[in-house]
């Protein structure tokens, strides 16, 4: 089994469009939306109501009234001030679990929080592990790996031996938990100095991972020289661009009609993703 992941250290590169157009020209494959804080890639393929699974993470301190003294002690100590007037605030909780260690009336229990769900959908391109998270929630990476661990099994159930997955930006927790253990990744960037600068920062954690790599420079034509130092760059760190993919409005226009560009416009940009995914299947092994 091979698993692709689609990483662009920032956000609006054009990785989303890049992945459904993966998901056109792909025969056999699991998808995975692994941006479980902004998850979009179902916008546009838009699945169908599937299975749907509760995400328990986390916790957060419950006071029982019925027990609790009134001594004040867990709001003295509380570092994240998330204790007022014996009450607390879900929000500030870090679920740390020090106010239910100290309390001295054993007052104070942490409660595990729902933080999201996670689902599993039919498309008419293949199965689709997607998932949510909860406002205000954290944990993302674990639910990342939760998505990553069911595509995987979905794949092996079903005989199929790829997984593309749509990963989040920047370089934090949900992009390590999306990039560990992968066959490659396909780093999307656009000729911009925050471009370039993201970029160069999510190839030190491929670099940290030991996950081979390879760069495409979406909307090269936008500004030639920008591009030119993304691509000395590249040079310098022995790392390939598969692909300069130029600006295209059907892209957006696609998008926005809820389809993929390979279904809305085969030509201009749709032509250069298809020869990036023929790169990209002979890097993996065909």
């Amino acid at each position: 089994m091979k698993e692709i992941v689609v990483l662009s250290g920032k956000g609006g590169t054009g990785k989303t469009s890049i992945v459904g157009a993966f998901a056109y020209l792909a025969k056999s494959k699991v998808m995975v939306d692994c941006d479980v804080d902004a998850a979009d890639l179902y916008l546009l393929l838009q699945p169908e109501h599937g299975e749907e699974h509760e995400f328990w993470s986390g916790q957060t301190a419950v006071i029982d009234g019925a027990k609790c003294t009134h001594c004040g002690l867990c709001e003295q100590l509380c570092r994240f001030d998330a204790i007022h007037d014996l009450v607390v605030d879900d929000a500030s909780c870090e679920g740390c679990g020090f106010c239910a260690n100290v309390c001295p009336a054993e007052a104070i229990t942490m409660k595990e929080n729902l933080a999201g769900h996670w689902f599993i959908s039919k498309t008419k391109y293949g199965t689709l592990v997607h998932a949510r998270l909860g406002i205000a929630q954290e944990n993302s990476g674990k639910l990342v790996a939760m998505v990553r661990q069911q595509a995987k099994k979905i794949a092996e159930e079903s005989g199929i031996e790829l997984i593309i997955s749509d990963g989040p930006p920047g370089i934090g927790c949900p992009v390590i938990s999306s990039l560990s253990g992968t066959d490659l990744a396909l780093l999307v960037t656009e000729p911009t100095l925050s471009g370039q600068h993201d970029l160069e920062r999510v190839i030190g954690v491929c670099r940290h991972f030991t996950v081979p790599a390879l760069v495409c420079i979406n909307k090269f034509d936008i500004n030639d020289a920008n591009t030119r130092k993304i691509e000395a760059y590249c040079r310098n760190q022995g790392i390939d661009i598969a692909s300069k993919i130029p600006y295209d409005s059907k892209v957006t226009e696609a998008m926005i009609h809820g389809k993929t560009v390979m279904e809305y416009n085969p030509n201009g940009a749709a032509q250069h993703i298809e020869k990036l995914w023929n790169i990209i299947i002979d890097r993996l092994g065909g």
